[in-house]
C-alpha cells in the first residue's frame, strides 16, 4: 500500500521544479521578475491541488502498469 504522504511529497517536490520553471518563463515573457513571481505563486497553488487530485484518482481507478501479485504455490 502506498501512503497518501508519499503522494503529497511527490506533488510538493514536482511543484518546486514546476514553479521555478513558471517564474522564469513569466519573467522572460514580461521582463518583470515580480510578475513572474506572482504568476508562479498562483500557478503553484492551483497545480499542486490539481496534481494531488489527479494522482489520487489515477491511483484509485487505474491499474495500468501495475503487476498482479503472484500467489505462493508452495503452500
Amino acid at each position: 500500500m502506498i501512503s497518501k504522504k508519499r503522494h503529497i511529497a511527490k506533488a510538493l517536490s514536482w511543484r518546486v521544479v514546476g514553479t521555478i520553471d513558471t517564474i522564469v518563463i513569466g519573467w522572460l515573457v514580461t521582463g518583470d521578475p515580480r510578475i513572474g513571481l506572482s504568476i508562479g505563486a498562483v500557478d503553484t497553488l492551483t497545480k499542486l491541488l490539481l496534481y494531488y487530485w489527479h494522482e489520487r484518482t489515477w491511483y484509485r481507478y487505474s491499474k495500468f502498469g501495475v503487476a498482479e501479485k503472484e500467489e505462493d504455490s508452495s503452500l
